[in-house]
């Protein structure tokens, strides 16, 4: 099943909501506030959404793929300030390609999809897997953040393509090659996805670090 991009009606109407790229940013809890902001519009939900996820920082459910650390820093898009107690919802493709809930993944609605809570710094993280591809998509995380019991911000985020070219060339992924599509050719991330990509580093280890802090709106 293929994701709708927002239309223009939507992205003009939707609340204002930034993403904010930290460059150089390591594995170290980052006081975001010293940034500045750059506005990007918000994505599409997409059609895998499952409400109610769990409150849990491991989402993979043992599923195997390439270890990966997802740290999400959330802040007020107007003062640049960590906001606490932020609740960032994130869900997306195992290392297969699927969604949990849906399709081949059916057997399971947890696989790959959690909620966390941002500490004072902002900061929510995740254990998960480098994602795999699937069908008409680039390789990508989706995201919501609540504030206060509001969705402030729906989107989703990406890896630059040499990244995931490197990855892909082991197991699991290398028993499916021939992605069909790359950051360019996919119409989603086109509409704003070069503001959200994320800035990942590979540690001695091998687990790779995935940054990215998201300005909202209150």
């Amino acid at each position: 099943m293929f994701e709708r991009p927002l239309t223009r009606k939507a992205w003009l109407g939707s609340a204002l909501v930034t993403a904010l790229g930290i460059a150089g940013l390591d594995a170290r809890e980052t006081d975001a506030a010293s940034v500045s902001c750059i506005l990007t519009p918000e994505q599409t939900e997409g059609p895998y959404y499952i409400a109610g996820e769990k409150l849990r920082r491991n989402i993979t459910d043992g599923h195997p793929g390439a270890a990966m650390q997802l740290r999400t820093f959330v802040v007020d898009a107007t003062t640049c300030r960590p906001i606490k107690n932020a609740a960032v919802d994130i869900w997306h493709a195992d290392a297969a390609g699927l969604y949990s809930g849906f399709g081949s993944g059916t057997s399971s609605r947890t696989f790959m999809r959690g909620i966390q809570r941002t500490n004072a710094k902002g900061l929510a993280q995740f254990r998960t897997v480098y994602p795999g591809w699937y069908q008409g998509r680039t390789v990508h995380i989706h995201v919501k953040v609540h504030v206060g019991g509001n969705v402030v911000h729906t989107g989703q985020l990406y890896f630059p393509d040499s990244l995931t070219d490197s990855v892909y060339r082991r197991a699991p992924y290398s028993s499916r090659p021939n992605r069909t599509t790359r950051n360019a050719g996919d119409m989603i991330f086109g509409s704003g996805g070069a503001r959200s990509m994320l800035k990942v580093k590979r540690s001695h280890s091998g687990l790779y670090v995935a940054t990215i802090t998201m300005g909202v709106r209150r």
